[in-house]
């Protein structure tokens, strides 16, 4: 017994990695558990944290500390890393009504927290902690923390609002999705609404039978408008090949052009007609197309080849083959000649087996090097974000300037470099199964440490009045925003349900509700509503838990 009191009661590195490994342990075998088809997940590493706090276990201070700041900044710096390549793009088309729907939730929340904090003597500092439980945003809990620690205020109200409020915050979206489906909809809210992306490859088949290209090579066909395309496979007199861009275009070619689907009429004009044949289907057999040319997919492995424009290797012309798409991260990308290359890249390549034999060796194809995550560029992304979130920033009309934190910092870096790393030659691929267990392990140390200093004051404050009135503010916090943008998303800005949910989701920063929404609406609109939201949602987040706190403290 002794010695299991040591192990468990007296401080020591061991005592703490003993129990913080027993708290993330317990917390992640609960989240598996469902309660009415709701799971939270990793969530219950905090409440497993807060009962240990709780029933007397602690750790020493600095211990506690490091722990907590370590899985903050490794968290949010891999999140920050595995949305950069998608983050600048989903301010096009579409995704510019998403985002901008988001922040009115992010908006509307805030402006209701800092009301709510007036009308009911709230201090800032308690409310901003509700604010990020009811909005289940623990990024934004830490960047509050880090403020309230500049300015010399104890954090620890934060943390017991942001506790007390989280349960609710992860049930009142999903609670919100119910209430507006029942409600609010209508049945063409349920009509999918197909969101146009600019980037992915639409595939089909064209004659040419404009005389204007007629005897004309592709490269001054192509020069003759404004979309770009690629063209995968031209037959003609019954044989079927790979052009190369100084081939001339006959009466009559048929043509296979990957582009974009809204760049289709113009494709017809150019060529003369567009065939009826849909190639956009998962089932197609590419391989028995014709005899002699095959289509493989090829992953850049290579790190020479990181950063590098698809058409400065000039493979089409070395090889005799053709590039028809690029898939990066679950996302199809046109293979156009300014496409910058980046480790981790999957290529589709068309060509005799020969030639696509040499383009495999020249672009790696070997997923062995892969397997493992460059630890350095990791390292030193995180060093750069912890420097950059140190840096004060002075904002007009606050007396103190604020600093991105250890929160802040690090998600910017990693999606700069996750999104422009590259172009430098910087290696950042990392396999979605170490992104996830990066995150897992930052997001766990984090939650875990959070729930542990909380814990000690969390059933007292449950007890008192402030605590039944923080749940209550929360619990509108989470409701209200939710209802109000989800509503004026269908009604002014004619998105479809699905998008919407997704849309409440990620700028809830909630994949709880995004599996409730996901497991009820057809289609996957809800995830990449979700996708397209959640990166500038959590930044914002992040920035104004900071602001909140610098402006009314």
């Amino acid at each position: 017994m002794e010695l299991i009191r040591s192990l468990f009661m007296e401080h020591s590195p061991l005592q703490a990695v003993i129990v913080l490994s027993v708290i993330i342990a317990v917390g992640l075998g609960l989240g598996k558990l469902r309660f009415w088809g709701i799971s939270l997940g990793v969530t219950f590493v905090f409440f497993a944290g807060i009962f240990a706090g709780h029933m007397g276990l602690s750790i020493d201070s600095g211990m506690l500390n490091y722990a907590e700041s370590f899985g903050l900044v490794l968290f949010v710096y891999e999140l920050g890393l595995k949305v950069g390549p998608g983050f600048f793009s989903s301010f096009q088309k579409g995704g510019i009504k998403l985002n901008m729907l988001g922040l009115g939730v992010v908006a509307v929340g805030t402006l209701m927290a800092v009301l709510l904090s007036f009308a009911f003597g709230v201090p800032m500092s308690d409310m901003t902690g509700i604010l990020c439980g009811a909005t289940t945003n623990t990024p934004a809990l830490g960047a509050a923390q880090q403020a309230l620690q500049q300015l010399g205020i104890s954090a620890n109200g934060a943390a017991l609002s942001c506790a007390v409020t989280y349960p609710l915050g992860v049930v009142g979206v999903i609670l919100a999705m119910v209430l507006v489906r029942k409600f609010f909809t209508r049945k063409s809210d349920f009509d999918v609404d197909e969101r146009e992306d600019g980037n992915k490859p639409y595939i089909a088949t064209f004659r040419v039978h404009n005389p204007a290209v007629f005897h004309k090579s592709i490269r001054e066909a192509a020069g003759l408008i404004q979309p770009k395309f690629v063209i995968s496979r031209i037959w003609r007199n019954g044989t079927v090949s790979i052009p190369t861009s100084e081939i001339t275009l006959e009466e009559d070619d048929r043509l296979l052009v990957i582009s974009t689907e809204k760049d289709a009429p113009s494709l017809t004009v150019l060529f003369g007609e567009q065939e009826p044949e849909d190639w956009n289907k998962d089932n197609i057999d590419w391989d028995a197309i014709d005899s002699q040319l095959i289509s493989k997919h090829i992953l850049v492995s290579r790190p020479e080849i990181n950063g590098k424009r698809l058409g400065s290797l000039r493979l089409r012309n070395n090889y005799g083959i053709n590039i028809s798409q690029v898939l990066r991260s679950g996302v199809k990308l046109l293979a156009t000649p300014g496409l910058i290359l980046q480790v981790g890249d999957r290529l589709t390549v068309v060509g005799e087996a020969r030639s696509v034999e040499n383009v495999e060796k020249v672009l790696g194809n070997a997923v062995s090097n892969l397997r493992d995550p460059n630890l350095a560029a990791i390292f030193i992304g995180m060093v750069l974000g912890l420097i950059l979130g140190s840096i004060p920033i002075a904002i007009p009309g606050m007396s103190m300037p604020i600093k991105l934190g250890l929160a802040g910092g690090p998600i910017v870096v990693g999606i700069l470099i996750g999104r422009f790393g590259p172009r430098f030659h910087m290696v950042t691929y990392t396999t979605r199964s170490a992104n996830l267990m990066l995150r897992g392990i930052g997001l766990s140390l984090y939650l875990a440490c959070l729930g542990l200093d909380a814990g000690a004051d969390f059933l007292d404050s449950i007890m008192r009045a402030d605590g039944v009135i923080w749940i209550a503010l929360g619990f509108v916090i989470t409701l209200i925003p939710v209802m109000i943008m989800g509503v004026l998303s269908m009604r002014l800005w004619h998105v479809d349900f699905g998008s919407t949910c997704g849309m409440l989701c990620g700028s809830m920063a909630n994949p709880m509700a995004l599996n409730y929404a996901n497991e009820t609406i057809d289609g996957d609109n809800p995830a990449v509503s979700y996708a397209t939201v959640y990166p500038l949602a959590m930044f914002v987040r992040v920035v104004l838990a900071q602001v909140l706190i610098m402006l009314f403290m």
